[in-house]
């Protein structure tokens, strides 16, 4: 019963009837597998309108091949989904811990360099002798060159 599916196109957002065709299935069955598989979960807009995604899209054809195609019921299905979720969970969540670290080291990095800057930048305001209120364009244009100078050195 290998159906040859349509490629899935470039969109952000496929409504129930464009999943239904490229997925092979009706409407009403989309539905029934959203109360049966907690994985999927579309968003609903405006008169409680589904928009899947396309990792949505992916999973439902997922569903749909080992329903159909290996010819698991639908518990055997759920729980072969979770299997593999679960095999995959380990590696993918130390890869999610390990980024969020890098960014989180990269964050502080960021914030102490910022601060350092600002601190910088507060003491070479106050070693500035000169009254800005009767500074020429020139002048004003000097000063800050020169702060420019000892914020690089």
């Amino acid at each position: 019963m290998d159906v040859q599916l349509p490629a899935i196109p470039a969109k952000r957002y496929f409504t129930i009837g464009e999943v239904s065709e490229l997925c092979g299935v009706k409407p009403y069955v989309l539905r029934y597998w959203e109360q049966e598989f907690t994985q999927l979960k579309p968003m609903k807009r405006r008169g409680n309108r589904r928009y899947y995604q396309h990792h949505e899209v992916l999973l439902i054809r997922r569903i749909r091949d080992l329903l159909y195609d290996q010819g698991f019921t639908i518990s055997g299905a759920r729980n072969q989904l979770i299997d593999v979720s679960h095999t995959g969970a380990s590696a993918q969540e130390f890869r999610a811990e390990a980024l969020a670290a890098a960014q989180l080291d990269a964050y502080r990095d960021h914030r102490e360099a910022s601060r350092a800057l600002a601190a910088d930048v507060a003491d070479s305001a106050a070693h500035t002798t000169v009254s800005l209120e009767k500074l020429t364009l020139e002048q004003v244009r000097d000063e800050l060159l020169a702060i420019r100078e000892s914020l690089l050195a």
